[in-house]
């Protein structure tokens, strides 16, 4: 176990409210990017697609904006159709740009919300306990493979 996320309540792309808690029972990857991003959040979301196609169903994708103040629902929405997101298992998170930072820097332990400086391009793995349970680099060899598989090996430690 490498931390615990707290609970917290975000704005989904739906514009709804999001609890962190109903991730609670659900293993979950997580990353952080922004839709307008010239660099790599287009590359870690392709990534994570793929990791939705690799995956169960049960298996929860959250992506949360580090560009709070362009990336509304709207935007979100956009972004999440044009990667091909399915609703049921990926949700893409706005907000509070102190809570989105509070989960980036202190939770996740990614860095800090900013998107004028370079931001992690790490996922983050997380148990049905909200538990962290690994880090996987953009660099890291197979690491579609390796954190579906992860994921799927914590899915079944539940049952």
């Amino acid at each position: 176990m490498l931390g615990q996320v707290p609970d917290f309540t975000l704005t989904a792309q739906t514009g709804q409210p999001f609890q962190g808690s109903t991730l609670l029972g659900h293993v979950w990857i997580a990353d952080f990017i922004y839709t307008n991003c010239p660099g790599p959040c287009p590359l870690m979301t392709q990534r994570l697609k793929r990791v939705q196609q690799a995956t169960g169903s049960s298996i929860r994708l959250v992506s949360f904006t580090v560009d709070p103040a362009r990336d509304t629902p709207a935007a979100l929405t956009a972004y999440a159709r044009r990667f091909g997101a399915k609703a049921d298992r990926w949700t893409f998170l706005t907000g509070d740009p102190k809570t989105l930072n509070m989960l980036d820097r202190d939770a996740f332990k990614l860095g800090a919300l900013d998107p004028s400086f370079d931001h992690s391009t790490r996922f983050v793995l997380v148990d049905a306990r909200n538990r962290i349970r690994g880090y996987y680099g953009m660099g890291l060899e197979n690491m579609v493979e390796r954190i579906s598989k992860d994921a799927q090996d914590l899915e079944k430690e539940k049952t």
